[in-house]
């Protein structure tokens, strides 16, 4: 049988799996398109830390962060979520928030570091690997209960990188910190321990654990306007107080889960 839809096959929005009517839909392409837009902005943080632009570097992979959020709220809301985008989705990430990442460290300061750098570039990037191909599979088959679907298992890939880039962060905001430089080996550390809570089976939490009030659309764009104005204009600040806040949520969300997994355990006694 000859192959007449081409790329466009791929994108199988019909949530009865019929095949799609022959002809250009447009709306079938715009979540990958953007997808692609994270990516190359991946690519390029990666071109900005050979040319020794770390700041850039860093505030691109941001930036792949924000269109990460954004390319898999579009493909549900056009539904044009299918297999293909969710691959091509998973390739980016790994590039994104796994080489970029240890990439920039690596030519910041891990490059002195000696065999410890080059050892946590290696163990970030293989880890941030698994951790999305687990997410992969058990996003086709989830073994866990029904309560236990609403947590991550392990750091999302774009929150690993957030957290390994904080030392880079933090020295941007105050880079009167210049002893930066003679704690190579434990930036190399802290990478490994945080590719280690990405590969682990420890719950974080995700969007799916609170319930956004309903706000005037009004709103929500003042809202999505203040957070873009903050990251603009204090663009160090804005992501140390996200990095920080997204750490202290990682015990929070530890309790709630055990909080959940007594509570569901408990035996029910009939009334």
């Amino acid at each position: 049988m000859a192959d007449s839809g081409g790329l466009g096959e791929y994108f199988i929005d019909d949530p009865k799996n019929e095949r799609p009517k022959p002809g250009f839909r447009l709306r079938r392409f715009l979540p990958s398109m953007l997808t692609l837009c994270g990516l190359s902005a991946g690519l390029l943080a990666i071109q900005k830390a050979m040319l020794d632009q770390t700041d850039q570097a860093v505030l691109l992979i941001a930036f792949a962060a924000i269109i990460d959020t954004m390319d898999g709220a579009l493909a549900r809301l056009l539904r044009a979520t299918s297999k293909f985008g969710a691959e091509l989705d998973s390739l980016s990430d790994f590039l994104c928030f796994g080489v970029a990442p240890a990439f920039v460290l690596y030519v910041w300061v891990l490059e002195g570091a000696g065999p410890v750098g080059w050892i946590a570039v290696l163990v970030f990037a293989m880890a941030s690997a698994l951790r999305l191909a687990r997410f992969n599979a058990m996003s086709e088959e989830d073994p866990r209960p029904v309560w236990a679907q609403k947590f991550f298992m392990g750091v999302p890939a774009p929150c690993g990188a957030g957290l390994a880039l904080m030392p880079v962060i933090i020295y941007q905001l105050l880079p009167e910190l210049s002893y930066f430089n003679a704690l190579t080996p434990l930036i190399g550390i802290w990478m490994i321990v945080i590719a280690g809570a990405m590969v682990s089976g420890m719950p974080t939490l995700s969007t799916k654990q609170f319930k956004i009030p309903q706000l005037p659309a009004v709103a929500m764009l003042a809202l999505g306007g203040a957070f873009l104005a903050a990251l603009i204009h204090a663009p160090w600040a804005t992501l140390t107080v996200m990095g920080v806040t997204y750490a202290a949520s990682i015990p929070l969300g530890l309790k709630h889960y055990m909080t959940l997994k007594k509570a569901n355990a408990a035996p029910r006694s009939d009334a």
